[in-house]
């Protein structure tokens, strides 16, 4: 009887430490202890001395690699160099003078005021995502900072991305700063300040992640979400013309009124299986980890690839090796359909160039409708940052019909010529 009762007591002790470890893993700040800073604290390296660990790994952020798949990561090349169709798809505008790939956090006040896009006249707007100085910006201004020129507002701008975009600083609490996200969200009914502690772990990352537009006039930041967020609802929500809104510029050789799509990756993520299965961007790029006893949230920003283990393994048994494979071979293929839509789109154009058509003709406003359409498409895969990852079925959906549209245009130019 002494071995049953001391055998039972044994499996309690199992049970009850498993259960204990699973709810430690469940419960995000069961192992850390709130330190609460100043409100107008922004610099990491202050947040840093009190979360010494997140501080560390939000330090890696700074390191500049290329993505474990080959696409991605965070060297600062520039796109046309592997994309050379970008210069003539963009002919016109800022991204045909300057379209780095992004660098981590860290760099992005330091980017943008390098930058080949940023002239004299451009708008305050452009650094609503790019600094937590925006906290202070946004109190003393509203939205009459969006017509500042932003050069103007520079000098001002101490800290770029850092922990104040995403945590109440007395609290720890997670929290969006952007205006433009807060009234898109309720727009769509939804309070963004009482979402959930998962919610947040999306909603941080989404707040800048998204597509938007400068409102004409105000220069305001607008996310197209009013009919969806799937990228067709988008495009016929821009037909609208919204608030007189209709094109980022128009292409000086084809005279298409063109949009520009802005790394769309929570609309992408959201309406992909990890998002409609509620795993949120955190899990996967900011995943939990353990040091000496104590849990934290990795601040390394960066592809789940760089650690597996991690980032997939909680929730997929397969073994890096094989999703490392399967992730690489989907961005391979989105990758090729990519270069193939993108090619498509530039031919398009030039055919329209080459045809001479005055404005206002109806088979060639036709064609025009065709191509900014299949721009649109193209282009809404090429600024998302995950190679199609987030969603792949909408991914190369939308640039088999990218493909299409282009044809068609051509087809039509070419019939003008009977």
């Amino acid at each position: 009887m002494r071995k049953v009762i001391c055998t039972v007591a044994l499996v309690i002790i199992v049970v009850v430490g498993f259960v204990a470890v699973r709810l430690t893993i469940a419960t995000p700040a069961s192992t850390v202890k709130i330190a609460p800073l100043p409100e107008n604290e922004y610099d990491p390296a202050v947040w840093g001395k009190k979360y010494p660990l997140e501080y560390k790994s939000f330090q890696r952020n700074l390191e500049m690699k290329e993505s474990p798949t080959g696409f991605g990561g965070s060297v600062p090349y520039q796109k046309s160099t592997k994309e050379p169709e970008i210069l003539i798809n963009f002919k016109g505008m800022p991204f045909s003078k300057d379209y780095a790939e992004d660098r981590g956090h860290p760099y992005a006040l330091e980017d943008i005021k390098k930058t080949k896009r940023v002239t004299p006249q451009t708008s305050g707007s452009c650094m609503t995502c790019k600094t937590a100085d925006l906290i202070d910006v946004w109190r003393e201004m509203g939205w009459s900072y969006a017509k500042v020129p932003v050069v103007e507002l520079f000098p001002r701008l101490k800290h770029s991305i850092s922990c104040a975009n995403c945590h109440d600083p007395k609290t720890m609490k997670l929290r969006v700063i952007n205006p433009a996200f807060i009234e898109a969200m309720k727009k769509r009914g939804i309070d963004a300040g009482a979402a959930s502690q998962e919610e947040m772990r999306s909603y941080v990352c989404g707040q800048c992640h998204v597509e938007y537009y400068f409102e004409p006039g105000s220069s305001r930041v607008v996310l197209p979400w009013d009919k969806g967020l799937d990228p067709e609802q988008m495009y016929a929500y821009y037909a609208g013309k919204p608030s007189g809104f209709a094109a980022d510029w128009v292409h000086p050789d084809s005279g298409v009124k063109l949009l520009k799509a802005q790394h769309p990756d929570f609309e992408t993520w959201q309406l992909g299986v990890h998002g409609r299965a509620g795993v949120s961007c955190a899990d996967c790029h900011m995943p939990y980890k353990r040091q000496n006893g104590q849990k934290y949230t990795s601040h390394w920003v960066t592809s789940p690839m760089r650690q597996i283990d991690i980032s997939c393994g909680p929730c997929h048994e397969q073994g890096s090796d094989w999703l490392l494979k399967s992730v690489k071979s989907t961005q391979e293929k989105v990758w090729q359909m990519q270069r193939t839509a993108g090619k498509a789109v530039a031919e398009a154009h030039q055919a329209l160039a080459a045809a001479r058509a005055p404005t206002g003709r109806a088979d060639i406003e036709a064609a025009r409708e065709l191509l900014r359409k299949a721009q649109w498409y193209w282009d809404f895969v090429a600024a998302e940052n995950s190679m199609g990852f987030h969603n792949a079925p909408q991914t190369l959906n939308l640039l088999g019909q990218s493909v299409q549209l282009s044809n068609e245009a051509m087809r039509k130019v070419k019939q003008t010529g009977k």
